[in-house]
């Protein structure tokens, strides 16, 4: 990514009034900032993964107590 490219930094200065300047991230902040686009989609993905577990471990234990007998009405009224 070029330097123009590059989110900017808005920079305000209470001691001044409240003046504002916008700069390009350092390499540093740029880093940073990558990182924490990379870990957010991480643990966006490993949600994702996890809700659909749950949901597959869910409807299996629906069906298994179906298997048992029960009726959708009692398997409400056990899990909700």
């Amino acid at each position: 990514m070029s330097e123009n490219s590059r989110p900017t930094i808005v920079v305000v200065d209470l001691g001044a009034g409240g003046a504002q300047t916008e700069r390009p991230m350092t390499d540093e902040e740029f880093a940073e900032y990558e990182a924490q686009i990379v870990e957010s989609a991480r643990i966006e993905i490993e949600s994702e993964k996890a809700r659909v577990e749950f949901e597959a471990e869910k409807s299996a234990g629906h069906e298994k107590l179906k298997a048992l007998g029960l009726t959708d009405a009692e398997i409400a009224a056990l899990v909700g």
